[in-house]
């Protein structure tokens, strides 16, 4: 019994797409992710990170609020929220410094989103990591804090 039914679903399934296919309103290739910043993520240090995503200038900041423990005894699993109180936030990037590749996370926000995140992220050692906020009017912000791991892990 359980065979026929996956047949009869499989077909119903393609019988339904067919006429979309058929009329152009469903293109398989013109759905396509973001492009991917092969050279931001892959970056061996943060220098060549913020290089790669064209940040030149960082000013520091308190409008950006980053949560997260000061001593951290697993870091294959550390919790860190990223809040950004400065107007027309666009985006949020998380860099781990001393992580073999310390881009770790780049988020984009709408224009009505509230610029928030909460994100699990693998530190090697203890270092600092740093929350860079750009807004609309293509400004880079940055704020700085200091995680101590008790056991590394990357």
């Amino acid at each position: 019994m359980q065979p026929l039914r996956r047949t009869f679903l499989r077909g119903s399934a393609a019988s339904l797409l067919l006429p979309l296919l058929g009329t152009g309103l469903l293109r398989p290739g013109a759905v396509q992710a973001a492009p991917w910043k092969r050279d931001a993520f892959s970056a061996t240090s943060t220098g060549a990170g913020l290089k790669a995503l064209n940040i030149p200038l960082l000013s520091e900041t308190r409008d950006i609020i980053v949560n997260a423990p000061e001593i951290a005894e697993n870091g294959a699993k550390v919790d860190i929220e990223i809040s950004s109180n400065l107007p027309n936030t666009r985006s949020l990037l998380l860099f781990a410094d001393k992580n073999p590749l310390p881009l770790c996370a780049e988020l984009e926000f709408g224009d009505n989103a509230l610029p928030y995140t909460k994100i699990q992220i693998k530190l090697a050692e203890s270092m600092r990591i740093r929350a860079v906020a750009r807004t609309a009017d293509g400004k880079n912000h940055v704020a700085f804090r200091d995680i101590k791991v008790t056991l590394s892990g990357c």
